[in-house]
Protein backbone atom coordinates (compact mmCIF):
# COMPACT_ATOMS: atom_id res chain seq x y z
CA UNK A 1 0.00 0.00 0.00
CA UNK A 2 1.36 3.55 -1.10
CA UNK A 3 1.51 6.08 1.61
CA UNK A 4 -1.02 7.86 0.18
CA UNK A 5 -3.61 4.96 0.03
CA UNK A 6 -2.73 4.24 3.75
CA UNK A 7 -3.69 7.90 4.24
CA UNK A 8 -7.15 7.32 2.68
CA UNK A 9 -7.86 4.23 4.53
CA UNK A 10 -6.84 5.64 7.86
CA UNK A 11 -9.96 7.61 7.81
CA UNK A 12 -11.33 8.61 11.53
CA UNK A 13 -9.76 6.04 13.73
CA UNK A 14 -9.52 2.98 11.46
CA UNK A 15 -6.40 1.61 8.95
CA UNK A 16 -6.67 -0.98 7.06
CA UNK A 17 -5.81 -4.03 9.13
CA UNK A 18 -5.85 -2.36 11.97
CA UNK A 19 -8.26 -3.76 15.09
CA UNK A 20 -7.76 -3.12 18.42
CA UNK A 21 -9.62 -5.12 20.94
CA UNK A 22 -9.54 -6.09 24.75
CA UNK A 23 -11.10 -8.74 26.03
CA UNK A 24 -13.51 -8.40 29.32
CA UNK A 25 -13.46 -12.08 30.81
CA UNK A 26 -15.51 -12.63 33.95
CA UNK A 27 -15.26 -16.76 34.46
CA UNK A 28 -17.07 -17.14 37.61
CA UNK A 29 -20.23 -19.22 37.68
CA UNK A 30 -22.45 -16.46 39.42
CA UNK A 31 -21.71 -14.64 36.39
CA UNK A 32 -22.81 -17.43 33.73
CA UNK A 33 -25.36 -17.79 35.84
CA UNK A 34 -26.85 -14.47 35.16
CA UNK A 35 -26.42 -14.24 31.88
CA UNK A 36 -28.13 -17.85 31.07
CA UNK A 37 -31.29 -15.91 32.91
CA UNK A 38 -31.75 -12.64 31.13
CA UNK A 39 -30.40 -14.83 27.42
CA UNK A 40 -32.48 -17.05 26.12
CA UNK A 41 -30.83 -19.90 23.72
CA UNK A 42 -30.68 -19.26 19.96
CA UNK A 43 -28.91 -16.09 19.70
CA UNK A 44 -25.43 -17.35 19.12
CA UNK A 45 -22.86 -14.59 20.49
CA UNK A 46 -25.21 -12.89 21.99
CA UNK A 47 -26.00 -15.23 24.53
CA UNK A 48 -22.66 -13.78 26.09
CA UNK A 49 -24.61 -10.44 26.47
CA UNK A 50 -25.72 -9.85 30.06
CA UNK A 51 -28.53 -7.63 31.41
CA UNK A 52 -28.07 -4.18 31.65
CA UNK A 53 -26.38 -3.07 34.41
CA UNK A 54 -27.10 0.51 36.18
CA UNK A 55 -24.87 2.30 38.82
CA UNK A 56 -24.68 5.65 40.55
CA UNK A 57 -21.75 7.49 40.43
CA UNK A 58 -21.11 11.29 41.34
CA UNK A 59 -18.07 13.68 40.26
CA UNK A 60 -16.61 17.01 41.28
CA UNK A 61 -16.50 19.93 38.59
CA UNK A 62 -15.87 23.62 38.48
CA UNK A 63 -19.78 23.92 39.03
CA UNK A 64 -19.94 21.72 42.55
CA UNK A 65 -20.73 17.77 42.92
CA UNK A 66 -22.16 16.43 40.12
CA UNK A 67 -24.31 12.87 40.45
CA UNK A 68 -25.39 10.68 37.79
CA UNK A 69 -26.68 6.85 37.08
CA UNK A 70 -24.39 5.05 34.44
CA UNK A 71 -26.27 2.52 32.44
CA UNK A 72 -24.47 -0.24 29.50
CA UNK A 73 -26.51 -1.99 27.95
CA UNK A 74 -27.98 -2.94 24.65
CA UNK A 75 -30.99 -2.45 22.66
CA UNK A 76 -32.69 -5.40 20.41
CA UNK A 77 -33.34 -5.12 17.10
CA UNK A 78 -35.81 -7.55 15.87
CA UNK A 79 -36.53 -8.53 11.80
CA UNK A 80 -39.88 -8.71 10.02
CA UNK A 81 -40.77 -12.27 11.21
CA UNK A 82 -39.99 -10.88 14.74
CA UNK A 83 -36.75 -12.66 15.73
CA UNK A 84 -34.22 -10.91 17.29
CA UNK A 85 -31.52 -10.07 14.87
CA UNK A 86 -28.77 -7.82 16.81
CA UNK A 87 -28.06 -6.10 19.44
CA UNK A 88 -26.66 -2.45 20.00
CA UNK A 89 -24.25 -1.93 22.87
CA UNK A 90 -24.37 1.82 24.36
CA UNK A 91 -23.17 3.43 27.42
CA UNK A 92 -26.08 6.81 29.24
CA UNK A 93 -24.93 8.72 31.74
CA UNK A 94 -28.02 10.63 33.08
CA UNK A 95 -27.41 13.34 35.64
CA UNK A 96 -29.27 13.21 38.71
CA UNK A 97 -32.47 15.28 39.14
CA UNK A 98 -32.06 17.58 36.20
CA UNK A 99 -35.43 17.22 34.65
CA UNK A 100 -36.53 14.98 31.36
CA UNK A 101 -36.26 18.19 29.36
CA UNK A 102 -32.74 18.51 29.60
CA UNK A 103 -30.52 17.92 26.26
CA UNK A 104 -29.62 14.32 25.64
CA UNK A 105 -26.46 13.78 23.03
CA UNK A 106 -25.72 10.49 21.19
CA UNK A 107 -22.47 10.13 20.11
CA UNK A 108 -20.69 7.64 18.00
CA UNK A 109 -16.94 7.53 16.84
CA UNK A 110 -16.13 6.82 12.89
CA UNK A 111 -13.92 4.68 11.17
CA UNK A 112 -16.24 3.44 9.89
CA UNK A 113 -15.51 0.42 12.13
CA UNK A 114 -14.52 2.19 15.51
CA UNK A 115 -16.52 1.94 18.97
CA UNK A 116 -17.63 4.69 20.77
CA UNK A 117 -14.78 4.08 23.58
CA UNK A 118 -12.37 6.89 22.23
CA UNK A 119 -14.87 10.00 22.63
CA UNK A 120 -16.69 8.14 25.58
CA UNK A 121 -12.80 7.59 27.37
CA UNK A 122 -11.06 10.67 25.60
CA UNK A 123 -13.52 13.60 26.06
CA UNK A 124 -17.36 13.53 27.27
CA UNK A 125 -17.86 10.90 29.60
CA UNK A 126 -17.17 11.42 33.51
CA UNK A 127 -14.17 9.34 33.21
CA UNK A 128 -11.27 9.86 31.23
CA UNK A 129 -8.04 7.84 30.49
CA UNK A 130 -5.05 10.14 31.55
CA UNK A 131 -1.87 9.55 29.38
CA UNK A 132 0.36 11.27 31.20
CA UNK A 133 1.76 15.23 31.38
CA UNK A 134 2.84 14.82 27.69
CA UNK A 135 -0.41 13.20 26.80
CA UNK A 136 1.62 10.60 25.22
CA UNK A 137 2.12 7.27 28.18
CA UNK A 138 0.13 5.06 26.23
CA UNK A 139 1.29 2.03 28.49
CA UNK A 140 0.67 3.25 31.45
CA UNK A 141 -2.35 5.55 30.94
CA UNK A 142 -5.04 5.52 34.03
CA UNK A 143 -8.53 5.93 34.86
CA UNK A 144 -9.52 9.38 36.87
CA UNK A 145 -12.43 11.42 36.84
CA UNK A 146 -13.13 14.11 34.28
CA UNK A 147 -14.06 17.43 35.47
CA UNK A 148 -14.61 18.84 31.54
CA UNK A 149 -17.44 16.20 31.25
CA UNK A 150 -20.03 17.23 29.30
CA UNK A 151 -21.97 15.42 31.38
CA UNK A 152 -22.34 19.06 33.04
CA UNK A 153 -24.33 20.63 30.42
CA UNK A 154 -25.93 17.16 28.33
CA UNK A 155 -27.26 13.36 29.70
CA UNK A 156 -24.91 11.27 27.38
CA UNK A 157 -25.90 8.00 25.07
CA UNK A 158 -22.51 6.64 23.56
CA UNK A 159 -23.25 4.17 20.61
CA UNK A 160 -21.25 1.18 19.31
CA UNK A 161 -22.89 0.57 15.61
CA UNK A 162 -22.94 -3.24 15.13
CA UNK A 163 -19.51 -4.69 14.35
CA UNK A 164 -18.02 -2.61 17.11
CA UNK A 165 -17.92 -3.08 20.80
CA UNK A 166 -20.20 -5.08 22.00
CA UNK A 167 -22.88 -4.69 19.08
CA UNK A 168 -23.69 -8.18 17.32
CA UNK A 169 -25.74 -9.55 14.82
CA UNK A 170 -27.43 -13.02 15.70
CA UNK A 171 -25.81 -14.45 12.88
CA UNK A 172 -22.26 -13.32 11.96
CA UNK A 173 -23.14 -13.04 8.57
CA UNK A 174 -26.08 -10.16 8.83
CA UNK A 175 -23.47 -8.09 9.84
CA UNK A 176 -23.00 -6.80 6.63
CA UNK A 177 -26.37 -5.63 6.25
CA UNK A 178 -25.31 -2.94 8.54
CA UNK A 179 -21.54 -1.87 6.78
CA UNK A 180 -23.03 0.67 4.23
CA UNK A 181 -23.75 4.41 4.30
CA UNK A 182 -27.49 4.25 4.14
CA UNK A 183 -27.89 1.34 6.55
CA UNK A 184 -25.59 2.40 9.29
CA UNK A 185 -27.41 5.93 8.98
CA UNK A 186 -30.61 4.18 9.49
CA UNK A 187 -29.92 1.49 12.11
CA UNK A 188 -28.06 4.49 14.59
CA UNK A 189 -31.89 6.72 13.76
CA UNK A 190 -33.22 3.25 15.27
CA UNK A 191 -30.97 3.17 18.38
CA UNK A 192 -32.18 6.74 19.09
CA UNK A 193 -35.65 6.29 18.32
CA UNK A 194 -35.34 3.04 21.11
CA UNK A 195 -33.58 4.98 23.54
CA UNK A 196 -35.84 8.10 23.55
CA UNK A 197 -38.95 5.46 23.87
CA UNK A 198 -37.72 3.24 26.69
CA UNK A 199 -36.09 6.20 28.15
CA UNK A 200 -39.01 8.70 27.96
CA UNK A 201 -37.35 11.29 26.66
CA UNK A 202 -39.18 12.59 23.90
CA UNK A 203 -39.13 16.45 25.45
CA UNK A 204 -35.65 16.35 25.97
CA UNK A 205 -33.66 18.86 22.74
CA UNK A 206 -31.85 16.41 20.69
CA UNK A 207 -28.01 16.57 19.80
CA UNK A 208 -25.47 14.16 17.91
CA UNK A 209 -21.85 14.14 18.02
CA UNK A 210 -20.04 12.15 16.19
CA UNK A 211 -15.97 12.11 15.50
CA UNK A 212 -14.52 11.67 12.16
CA UNK A 213 -16.76 9.58 9.88
CA UNK A 214 -19.05 9.55 13.07
CA UNK A 215 -18.87 13.16 11.92
CA UNK A 216 -20.51 12.01 8.36
CA UNK A 217 -22.73 9.36 10.24
CA UNK A 218 -24.28 12.49 12.47
CA UNK A 219 -25.61 14.25 9.35
CA UNK A 220 -26.52 11.15 7.54
CA UNK A 221 -28.33 10.27 10.84
CA UNK A 222 -29.95 13.61 11.29
CA UNK A 223 -31.96 13.20 8.16
CA UNK A 224 -32.67 9.51 8.90
CA UNK A 225 -33.96 9.96 12.05
CA UNK A 226 -36.66 12.69 11.18
CA UNK A 227 -37.74 10.62 7.87
CA UNK A 228 -37.59 7.49 9.46
CA UNK A 229 -38.51 7.70 13.10
CA UNK A 230 -40.08 11.35 13.25
CA UNK A 231 -37.84 12.97 15.33
CA UNK A 232 -36.14 16.10 14.98
CA UNK A 233 -32.46 16.76 16.21
CA UNK A 234 -31.71 20.02 17.10
CA UNK A 235 -28.08 20.21 16.58
CA UNK A 236 -25.03 18.66 15.77
CA UNK A 237 -21.04 18.60 16.44
CA UNK A 238 -18.78 17.06 14.32
CA UNK A 239 -15.12 16.83 15.76
CA UNK A 240 -12.60 16.04 12.86
CA UNK A 241 -15.02 14.53 10.48
CA UNK A 242 -15.61 13.21 6.62
CA UNK A 243 -17.64 15.92 4.40
CA UNK A 244 -16.76 15.21 0.85
CA UNK A 245 -15.12 12.00 0.02
CA UNK A 246 -14.28 13.72 -3.46
CA UNK A 247 -11.71 16.16 -1.20
CA UNK A 248 -10.53 13.64 1.29
CA UNK A 249 -10.13 10.54 -1.18
CA UNK A 250 -10.07 12.37 -4.55
CA UNK A 251 -7.27 12.77 -7.11
CA UNK A 252 -3.59 12.63 -5.99
CA UNK A 253 -2.91 15.12 -8.35
CA UNK A 254 -5.69 17.86 -7.35
CA UNK A 255 -3.92 20.91 -7.03
CA UNK A 256 -6.83 22.06 -4.50
CA UNK A 257 -6.38 19.01 -2.71
CA UNK A 258 -2.62 20.04 -2.05
CA UNK A 259 -3.64 23.16 -0.89
CA UNK A 260 -6.25 22.14 1.48
CA UNK A 261 -3.86 19.81 2.84
CA UNK A 262 -0.74 22.00 3.15
CA UNK A 263 -2.13 24.31 5.91
CA UNK A 264 -2.03 21.22 8.19
CA UNK A 265 1.72 20.42 7.40
CA UNK A 266 2.29 24.01 7.71
CA UNK A 267 1.02 24.13 11.73
CA UNK A 268 3.27 21.01 12.53
CA UNK A 269 6.36 22.64 11.34
CA UNK A 270 5.61 25.98 13.19
CA UNK A 271 4.77 23.73 15.97
CA UNK A 272 8.17 21.73 15.34
CA UNK A 273 9.89 25.74 15.20
CA UNK A 274 8.20 26.79 18.42
CA UNK A 275 6.62 29.64 15.93
CA UNK A 276 3.33 28.58 16.06
CA UNK A 277 0.31 31.44 15.94
CA UNK A 278 -3.04 32.23 14.53
CA UNK A 279 -0.96 34.95 12.71
CA UNK A 280 1.64 32.90 11.05
CA UNK A 281 -1.05 29.91 10.38
CA UNK A 282 -3.44 32.72 8.59
CA UNK A 283 -0.69 33.90 6.08
CA UNK A 284 0.03 30.23 5.60
CA UNK A 285 -3.15 29.40 5.08
CA UNK A 286 -3.49 32.91 2.28
CA UNK A 287 -0.68 31.14 0.54
CA UNK A 288 -1.74 27.74 0.00
CA UNK A 289 -5.11 29.50 -1.37
CA UNK A 290 -3.59 31.73 -3.36
CA UNK A 291 -0.32 31.55 -4.97
CA UNK A 292 0.35 27.85 -4.12
CA UNK A 293 -2.95 26.75 -5.67
CA UNK A 294 -2.94 28.90 -8.90
CA UNK A 295 0.88 28.00 -8.72
CA UNK A 296 0.24 23.42 -9.25
CA UNK A 297 -3.17 24.27 -11.45
CA UNK A 298 -0.92 26.01 -14.15
CA UNK A 299 2.19 24.96 -16.18
CA UNK A 300 5.22 23.76 -13.81
CA UNK A 301 7.22 27.01 -12.24
CA UNK A 302 10.86 27.02 -14.30
CA UNK A 303 14.13 28.85 -13.72
CA UNK A 304 14.26 31.23 -10.81
CA UNK A 305 10.84 31.76 -9.95
CA UNK A 306 10.15 28.16 -9.98
CA UNK A 307 13.47 27.84 -7.67
CA UNK A 308 12.04 30.54 -5.71
CA UNK A 309 8.56 28.85 -5.43
CA UNK A 310 9.59 25.45 -4.50
CA UNK A 311 11.85 26.96 -1.79
CA UNK A 312 9.00 28.27 0.11
CA UNK A 313 6.87 25.30 -0.54
CA UNK A 314 9.49 23.79 1.86
CA UNK A 315 9.64 26.54 4.29
CA UNK A 316 6.27 26.48 4.80
CA UNK A 317 5.96 23.10 5.08
CA UNK A 318 9.04 21.67 6.58
CA UNK A 319 9.63 18.89 4.02
CA UNK A 320 13.13 18.96 2.17
CA UNK A 321 13.96 21.44 -1.09
CA UNK A 322 14.90 18.08 -3.11
CA UNK A 323 11.58 16.15 -2.09
CA UNK A 324 9.21 19.22 -3.35
CA UNK A 325 11.33 20.05 -6.21
CA UNK A 326 10.66 16.41 -7.22
CA UNK A 327 7.29 16.46 -6.20
CA UNK A 328 6.56 19.21 -8.40
CA UNK A 329 5.27 21.35 -5.07
CA UNK A 330 2.52 18.38 -4.35
CA UNK A 331 3.34 17.89 -0.80
CA UNK A 332 -0.13 15.93 0.16
CA UNK A 333 1.57 11.80 0.05
CA UNK A 334 5.35 12.81 0.87
CA UNK A 335 5.09 13.95 4.34
CA UNK A 336 4.77 10.51 6.65
CA UNK A 337 8.10 9.21 5.46
CA UNK A 338 10.39 12.47 4.68
CA UNK A 339 8.77 15.46 7.11
CA UNK A 340 11.32 14.22 9.42
CA UNK A 341 14.87 12.71 8.88
CA UNK A 342 14.87 8.83 9.89
CA UNK A 343 11.48 9.26 11.38
CA UNK A 344 7.53 8.44 10.75
CA UNK A 345 4.90 10.76 11.47
CA UNK A 346 1.48 10.14 12.42
CA UNK A 347 -1.40 11.20 10.07
CA UNK A 348 -3.42 11.62 12.82
CA UNK A 349 -0.72 14.59 14.21
CA UNK A 350 1.74 15.58 12.10
CA UNK A 351 3.46 16.97 15.50
CA UNK A 352 4.23 13.61 16.14
CA UNK A 353 6.90 11.14 14.37
CA UNK A 354 8.75 7.98 16.06
CA UNK A 355 11.65 5.66 14.40
CA UNK A 356 10.72 4.94 11.43
CA UNK A 357 10.58 0.44 11.80
CA UNK A 358 11.50 0.31 8.44
CA UNK A 359 13.76 3.05 7.02
CA UNK A 360 14.54 1.22 4.25
CA UNK A 361 11.35 1.40 2.44
CA UNK A 362 10.34 4.51 0.52
CA UNK A 363 6.43 4.08 1.54
CA UNK A 364 5.08 3.64 4.30
CA UNK A 365 4.20 0.04 5.61
CA UNK A 366 4.01 0.88 9.79
CA UNK A 367 1.05 1.18 11.74
CA UNK A 368 0.42 4.68 12.67
CA UNK A 369 2.17 5.52 15.87
CA UNK A 370 -0.72 7.51 17.51
CA UNK A 371 -3.57 5.37 16.17
CA UNK A 372 -2.05 1.61 16.78
CA UNK A 373 -0.66 3.29 20.50
CA UNK A 374 -4.19 5.02 21.12
CA UNK A 375 -6.12 1.56 20.22
CA UNK A 376 -4.47 -0.46 22.67
CA UNK A 377 -4.79 2.26 25.77
CA UNK A 378 -8.41 2.85 25.08
CA UNK A 379 -9.72 -0.56 24.07
CA UNK A 380 -8.64 -2.21 27.08
CA UNK A 381 -8.96 0.66 29.65
CA UNK A 382 -12.62 0.55 28.46
CA UNK A 383 -12.83 -2.93 28.71
CA UNK A 384 -11.77 -3.14 31.91
CA UNK A 385 -13.77 -0.08 32.98
CA UNK A 386 -17.39 -1.16 31.91
CA UNK A 387 -16.66 -4.53 33.65
CA UNK A 388 -15.19 -3.06 37.12
CA UNK A 389 -16.96 0.20 37.10
CA UNK A 390 -20.53 -0.12 35.51
CA UNK A 391 -20.95 -4.11 35.91
CA UNK A 392 -21.18 -4.74 32.63
CA UNK A 393 -19.88 -8.53 33.07
CA UNK A 394 -19.24 -10.56 29.54
CA UNK A 395 -16.67 -12.72 27.81
CA UNK A 396 -17.27 -11.09 24.52
CA UNK A 397 -14.03 -9.57 22.89
CA UNK A 398 -14.93 -5.70 22.87
CA UNK A 399 -13.87 -4.91 18.96
CA UNK A 400 -12.24 -0.99 19.38
CA UNK A 401 -11.56 -1.30 15.56
CA UNK A 402 -13.58 -3.72 13.93
CA UNK A 403 -11.17 -5.02 10.94
CA UNK A 404 -14.16 -6.49 9.50
CA UNK A 405 -16.39 -3.32 9.32
CA UNK A 406 -13.55 -1.84 7.78
CA UNK A 407 -13.00 -4.08 5.25
CA UNK A 408 -16.68 -4.92 4.00
CA UNK A 409 -17.78 -1.56 4.03
CA UNK A 410 -19.65 -0.50 0.87
CA UNK A 411 -19.73 3.24 -0.26
CA UNK A 412 -21.48 2.42 -2.56
CA UNK A 413 -21.15 2.98 -6.75
CA UNK A 414 -18.93 5.92 -6.55
CA UNK A 415 -17.06 4.57 -3.74
CA UNK A 416 -15.73 6.64 -0.93
CA UNK A 417 -15.03 9.86 -3.66
CA UNK A 418 -18.32 9.57 -3.80
CA UNK A 419 -20.22 10.19 -0.44
CA UNK A 420 -20.85 13.17 1.22
CA UNK A 421 -22.71 14.99 3.49
CA UNK A 422 -23.23 19.05 1.73
CA UNK A 423 -26.17 18.14 0.77
CA UNK A 424 -27.41 16.81 3.53
CA UNK A 425 -26.42 20.23 5.68
CA UNK A 426 -27.85 22.48 3.06
CA UNK A 427 -31.48 20.30 3.65
CA UNK A 428 -30.78 20.56 7.53
CA UNK A 429 -29.88 24.39 7.39
CA UNK A 430 -32.51 25.39 4.89
CA UNK A 431 -35.18 23.51 6.41
CA UNK A 432 -34.94 24.25 10.01
CA UNK A 433 -33.81 27.65 10.88
CA UNK A 434 -33.01 26.48 14.24
CA UNK A 435 -30.73 23.92 13.38
CA UNK A 436 -26.99 24.74 14.00
CA UNK A 437 -23.79 22.99 13.44
CA UNK A 438 -20.58 22.93 15.42
CA UNK A 439 -17.25 21.50 13.78
CA UNK A 440 -13.94 20.93 15.62
CA UNK A 441 -10.63 20.41 14.13
CA UNK A 442 -6.87 20.06 15.06
CA UNK A 443 -4.37 22.28 13.21
CA UNK A 444 -1.84 19.20 12.33
CA UNK A 445 -4.55 16.86 11.63
CA UNK A 446 -3.79 15.08 8.18
CA UNK A 447 -6.50 12.39 7.87
CA UNK A 448 -9.52 15.41 7.74
CA UNK A 449 -7.32 18.61 7.10
CA UNK A 450 -9.04 21.20 8.56
CA UNK A 451 -8.89 23.52 5.75
CA UNK A 452 -11.00 21.35 4.02
CA UNK A 453 -13.62 22.12 6.17
CA UNK A 454 -13.15 25.69 6.00
CA UNK A 455 -13.34 25.30 1.95
CA UNK A 456 -17.21 23.46 2.18
CA UNK A 457 -18.34 25.68 4.48
CA UNK A 458 -17.54 29.03 2.82
CA UNK A 459 -18.97 27.56 0.03
CA UNK A 460 -22.39 26.83 1.79
CA UNK A 461 -24.96 29.28 1.06
CA UNK A 462 -25.27 32.42 3.48
CA UNK A 463 -28.24 30.32 5.64
CA UNK A 464 -29.95 32.97 7.97
CA UNK A 465 -30.05 34.08 10.93
CA UNK A 466 -26.29 34.13 10.97
CA UNK A 467 -23.89 32.13 13.16
CA UNK A 468 -25.88 29.07 12.61
CA UNK A 469 -22.41 26.89 11.70
CA UNK A 470 -19.54 27.51 13.33
CA UNK A 471 -16.08 26.27 13.13
CA UNK A 472 -13.48 26.11 16.02
CA UNK A 473 -9.47 24.72 15.75
CA UNK A 474 -7.42 23.96 18.43
CA UNK A 475 -4.15 22.62 18.75
CA UNK A 476 -3.04 18.87 18.10
CA UNK A 477 -4.17 16.56 15.43
CA UNK A 478 -7.16 14.29 14.36
CA UNK A 479 -8.20 13.25 18.12
CA UNK A 480 -7.63 16.61 19.40
CA UNK A 481 -8.61 15.30 22.99
CA UNK A 482 -5.23 13.97 23.18
CA UNK A 483 -3.99 17.35 24.08
CA UNK A 484 -5.50 18.22 27.81
CA UNK A 485 -5.44 22.05 26.82
CA UNK A 486 -7.57 21.62 23.88
CA UNK A 487 -9.76 19.21 25.53
CA UNK A 488 -10.92 21.25 27.72
CA UNK A 489 -11.03 24.25 25.07
CA UNK A 490 -12.93 22.21 22.78
CA UNK A 491 -15.15 21.39 26.12
CA UNK A 492 -15.47 24.94 27.01
CA UNK A 493 -17.35 25.74 24.01
CA UNK A 494 -19.24 23.46 23.72
CA UNK A 495 -20.72 24.30 26.85
CA UNK A 496 -21.19 27.73 25.33
CA UNK A 497 -22.27 26.19 22.20
CA UNK A 498 -25.56 24.51 24.07
CA UNK A 499 -26.16 27.56 26.38
CA UNK A 500 -27.00 29.22 23.34
CA UNK A 501 -30.29 26.58 22.44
Amino acid sequence: MTIISAMRFALAIAVAGAVGSATAQDKSAQNKEIQAQHQPAGKGVLSLLPADATTEHSIDTAQGKLAYTATAGTLAFFNETGEQSAAVFYTAYVAKDAGANRPLTFVFNGGPGAASAFLNLGLVGPRILDLGPDARNFAHAELRDNPDTWLQFTDLVLIDPIGTGWSRTVKPGDGKDFWNVGSDASAMAKVVALYVDKNNRAASPKYLLGESYGGFRAAKVARAVQREQGISVNSIVMLSPLLEGWLTFGDDGSALRAALVLPSLAAAELERKGAFSAQALASAEKFAMTDYLTTLAGPTPQGQAGDAFYQHVAQVSGLPLDLVKQQRGFVTGAFVKNLRADKIVSLYDATFAVDDPFPEQKSGHAPDPILDAVARAYGGAFANYARHELGFKTEMTYQLLASDVIQHWDWGKGGRPGVGVESDLRVLLGFDRSFRVLIAHGYSDMVTPFAETRYLLDHLPPFGPAGRVSLKLYRGGHMVYLNPQSRKAFSSDAAAFYREE
